[in-house]
């Protein structure tokens, strides 16, 4: 692994699509001899700063390119052009993309979370596409709401507390109240025994970490996130195969999803499943983790599958 490490903006430039400003992030392989072009989507509270210590360990297998989605990670959301943020107008902008920035060159396409469903979804929409992905990962990504750990009534709370904050005035009154820093950091400290996020944190980290929650939080558009999370409590596309099959990263100790499920739901869609078990304690890595601290998120098996040349395309 590379020691001679860069900040995460050194590697990122601006990025336009379909009159949607953001930033896209494009860091080199670590090895000249490496030839697989890897495309990164984020999850669902995230930026390209965060994934920034997964991305490093990624370029000893390839160039990563990584896009910011509408509405997240401070790109403009898909409201200022008066369209809704549903999974389907990103798929769309998934595809479009791809093909400005790959043409018809072999791509492997990684997807964490919220970011393997776009994945999925845009596969589904544009098999033409599936022709030129040479590996499909998922990194704890699932298909299915039954995937969700949290109780029925729990999550009957979170979809219609969601449905009700995705208004345009609900979110901007959600966006000036609950997410004022010295809200957002209280709230998070009174929970920082308990709350995957900040457990285990020494006093040092947990300021770092709360204060990176706060930038993620004000980079995320509120209307979008909402949105989004009210959807994904709903969100069922196993019924619509890809002609793909998928590496998906497990962890056990996912606060979040039954992997049982996941994998049931994965097998429904694609051709194959190949399971790679990530160590760790928590759904990913923290919020402000190096690439030492993500080294654990990319794991042997999937190194390996890695490390093998890409096939040519027919």
């Amino acid at each position: 692994m590379k020691t001679d490490v860069k900040m995460p903006a050194d590697y990122i430039a601006p990025l336009t699509i379909n009159g949607l400003h953001g930033r896209v992030m494009h860091v080199p392989a670590s090895k000249k001899t490496t030839t697989r072009e890897i495309l990164l989507l984020y999850g669902h509270h995230s930026a390209l700063e965060r994934m920034f210590g997964i991305v490093q360990n990624l370029t000893d297998y390839g160039a990563v390119t990584m896009p910011d989605l509408p509405g997240f990670g401070g790109m403009d959301s898909f409201y200022t052009i008066g369209q809704q943020p549903n999974l389907d107008a990103m798929a769309d902008y998934l595809a479009t993309f791809i093909k400005l920035r790959y043409k018809n060159r072999p791509i492997t396409i990684g997807g964490m979370s919220y970011g393997f469903i776009i994945a999925t979804r845009m596969l589904q929409k544009y098999p033409e596409i599936a022709k030129q992905v040479t590996m499909l990962i998922s990194m704890v990504g699932f298909l299915h709401h039954d995937a969700f750990l949290f109780p029925a009534k729990t999550q009957f709370v979170y979809r219609n507390a969601a449905r009700f904050c995705s208004g345009a005035l609900t979110s901007t009154i959600v966006r000036y109240t609950a997410l004022q820093p010295a809200i957002l950091k209280t709230i998070y400290r009174l929970q920082a025994n308990s709350h995957p996020k900040m457990r285990g944190a020494s006093a040092e980290e947990l300021n770092k970490r709360l204060d990176f929650e706060v930038f993620l939080w004000h980079a995320n558009d509120v209307r979008t996130y909402m949105y989004t999370s009210a959807a994904l409590l709903t969100i069922d596309i196993t019924d619509t195969k890809v002609d793909l099959p998928v590496i998906h990263v497990a962890v056990d100790a996912d606060q979040y999803f039954d992997n049982r499920h996941v994998v049931e739901h994965l097998r429904q869609v694609f051709t194959g499943v190949t399971i790679c078990k990530a160590h760790m304690e928590n759904h990913a890595p923290t919020v402000i983790s190096d690439a030492k601290e993500a080294e654990s998120f990319i794991p042997k098996e999937l190194r390996k599958l890695l490390s093998v040349k890409p096939k040519a395309l027919k």
